[in-house]
């Protein structure tokens, strides 16, 4: 076979102490500790369907591949967090079967739409020395076409590969990939702090899947600018519609 190519996690500080020892409610500290955080990261993960780019990346191949609606339900019960995401992914995957043409006529044809503001966050986070990753749920080939439209190196994306026999036909995906499996996103996130010794990591995204990252990233932003997910929204202590504001946020350090 052949492959193709907020919630917060808080600190010691449930509470931060004014010069009259006067309480400052624990939900702002957590959002002022968050903001600090992410002024100062040594690296921020992104998700990449939904959020770095407008659409869900398989919903459009089920589409293409003619199972659009079927496959777009089962997407909102993964991302909604009522099904583990390995599942969800493999019930998907079977009902699309994409052949590597298929992935690669998609990409092609319909190339994933950047979300407004994308290209600019990444392009400041890069001009003050921030690592920038992807780690997506989605596939290998596409994701990698994002990356290189936003100047990220493809070693900086952790995605899932699919799988061809020689002729093209779909054969599955590498089930070994954590970002295959729930909890996956944080497996990526432990491993770039052990390689790098990252001392802040910040997770952006709009899933359930991003906000489980959370910890061992430091800080998980809840991304809503293309679709809410209503329990991503109730449970993140940072949760926001458009990159304009982590911008504003990072100028005015």
């Amino acid at each position: 076979m052949a492959q193709d190519g907020v919630q917060c996690c808080h600190s010691q500080k449930d509470f931060i102490l004014s010069p009259h020892s006067k309480k400052v409610p624990k939900r702002m500290a957590s959002l002022l500790e968050m903001k600090e955080i992410f002024r100062n990261a040594d690296a921020v993960c992104f998700d990449v369907d939904s959020t770095v780019i407008r659409e869900e990346g398989i919903d459009e191949l089920a589409k293409f591949c003619g199972v659009g609606d079927a496959v777009a339900e089962m997407t909102r019960r993964a991302m909604g967090g009522t099904v583990t995401f390995k599942a969800a992914l493999t019930a998907r995957l079977a009902l699309i079967r994409p052949s590597y043409e298929q992935v690669q006529k998609l990409i092609s044809d319909n190339p994933p739409q950047l979300t407004p503001g994308i290209r600019e966050l990444v392009s400041r986070l890069h001009q003050r020395g921030v690592q920038v990753f992807l780690v997506s749920g989605g596939f290998q080939s596409i994701v990698e076409h994002v990356a290189l439209q936003l100047n990220i190196p493809t070693a900086n994306v952790f995605a899932n590969r699919l799988k061809f026999y020689f002729n093209g036909e779909y054969a599955g995906f590498d089930e070994t990939q954590p970002t295959a499996e729930s909890g996956g996103k944080g497996k990526v996130i432990s491993h770039l702090k052990e390689q790098f010794h990252f001392k802040k990591v910040v997770m952006i995204g709009d899933g359930a899947t991003d906000m489980e990252a959370c910890p061992p990233a430091d800080c998980f932003i809840g991304f809503g600018g293309n679709v809410i997910r209503k329990q991503v929204k109730e449970k993140a202590k940072w949760y926001i519609t458009h990159f304009d504001e982590l911008l504003k946020e990072l100028e005015e350090r």
